[in-house]
């Protein structure tokens, strides 16, 4: 296990240096000047001419990868162009706000997805399977951003149930206003997620239920709930433990799309304001926070394979 350990994080290491230099490029190769947007409409070209040496925009693109990824080493992700304040503490700030959205979502949408695709796999092609089958293509199909419009719509605009948009903190609000703001978010994300959730499970646990060691522990008398508890379901999860693990890694790089259609202010807002911007030090960085959870989210995934499969070893 220790030998597997230390290989994974050479990978994580090399991946997160791949991850970082695809985004740089990607930025130099977008036809536009962060110098121009920062100095504004009425620049003259000597003013950006400055920026652009002040920001170390005139030398050329490897020697800035080079400045960042020695100082993204020492955690030091630079300062953003726009703000001129530090971007790791902006985003270490707003990571508050995306892990209470991402964990809150996930905690919904599991406790409605995995016991509705339960349900339909025991009574395959009933009522209940279709129904539920329905709601699954429903949420799968239905836009994030339209879906939490219609919500502040209904609920925050014309009833008046709950804030339009906006975070409130623990130490401010308290705990159930914190809960206030967030309710309809979670909705709107646990949805998309109840769906995929509910599909998943059912057709994992259909194909486990033709599986030899499931009829032979029900030829040994088991009861049906030890069956399915511990043979079926059990032995159903692994893709559905993969799934999860790459959704909250990430969501926890920033649910974009729910962040900004309900003013939340993570790291996915930060993100999208840094591409509008040009903003390559906070893009950069929000890039590489994702990069982390979500390489980090498949290192425990694979750990955590070897708890519901006793077949899994590593080496």
């Amino acid at each position: 296990m220790t030998a597997y350990f230390m290989r994974r994080m050479i990978w994580v290491a090399l991946l997160l240096v791949g991850v970082s230099l695809a985004t740089f490029v990607i930025f130099f190769l977008i036809p536009a000047n962060p110098a121009e947007l920062v100095a504004g409409k009425s620049a003259t070209p000597e003013m950006i001419r400055n920026i652009e040496h002040r920001l170390g925009l005139d030398r050329p693109w490897y020697v800035q990868y080079w400045r960042f990824f020695s100082n993204a080493v020492r955690g030091n992700l630079g300062f953003s162009y726009i703000t001129q304040q530090k971007v790791a503490p902006t985003l270490l700030a707003a990571f508050p706000v995306t892990i209470s959205l991402t964990v809150g979502a996930a905690i919904i949408w599991l406790a409605i997805g995995i016991p509705i695709g339960i349900l339909s796999a025991l009574k395959p092609r009933s009522l209940s399977d279709r129904i539920a089958m329905i709601f699954a293509l429903v949420g799968i199909s239905t836009p994030v951003y339209w879906l939490g419009l219609v919500l502040l719509k209904i609920f925050a605009d014309a009833l008046g149930l709950f804030p339009l948009g906006d975070y409130m903190e623990i130490s401010r609000g308290g705990f159930l206003c914190w809960i206030h703001h967030l309710v309809l978010p979670w909705f709107t994300l646990a949805f998309l997620y109840a769906g995929w959730y509910a599909r998943m499970t059912r057709t994992n646990m259909l194909e486990t239920m033709g599986e030899d060691f499931v009829r032979t522990a029900r030829a040994k008398g088991l009861p049906e709930r030890r069956v399915v508890l511990k043979h079926i379901l059990r032995n159903s999860l692994t893709p559905v433990v993969t799934m999860f693990g790459m959704d909250v890694g990430y969501l926890m790089g920033g649910a974009v799309l729910t962040e900004t259609v309900f003013g939340l202010p993570g790291i996915g807002g930060l993100a999208w304001k840094g591409i509008q911007q040009r903003d390559l030090p906070m893009v950069m960085g929000a890039v590489t926070f994702a990069a982390v959870f979500i390489i980090l989210a498949n290192l425990i995934v694979d750990l955590v394979y070897a708890v519901l499969d006793p077949r899994v070893r590593y080496r």
